[in-house]
């Protein structure tokens, strides 16, 4: 599998308004509403995501880190043949189609694909 790097942080939380004000106001963070997405997302300029979400909004977790992959398919084909607890389903949006999986830590961690390319720094 080829990791090209970590594209999605995500917390979800009871204090998802008062993070919401805190990523804008303090932070200095930019609203990217997203299609298909039940969180307060915001694109950062090296073309990540950070997502804040409403409890059990992300799932039983509440952090999550998406690792970018070219090809979610065979990257998911490659985590059940290492015996590695993966969704059954991939979810997706209008950027983006991703899975979950729980790695050894037990924790929960994503795959993600992009549907159309990201704007990088520049």
């Amino acid at each position: 599998m080829d990791i090209r790097g970590i594209v999605f942080a995500g917390t979800a939380t009871s204090a998802r308004a008062e993070m919401r004000v805190f990523a804008q106001e303090v932070l200095g963070m930019r609203p990217a509403p997203v299609e298909g997405v039940e969180a307060d997302l915001f694109d950062l300029p090296d073309g990540s995501s950070f997502a804040i979400a409403s409890p059990e909004g992300m799932g039983p977790t509440q952090r999550s880190l998406g690792f970018l992959v070219d090809d979610l398919d065979a990257a998911v084909a490659e985590l059940v043949r290492s015996g590695v607890a993966v969704d059954p389903s991939v979810s997706g949006n209008e950027r983006e189609r991703y899975v979950h999986f729980t790695a050894p830590d037990g924790q929960l961690y994503e795959l993600v694909e992009r549907r159309t390319p990201a704007a990088g720094p520049g």
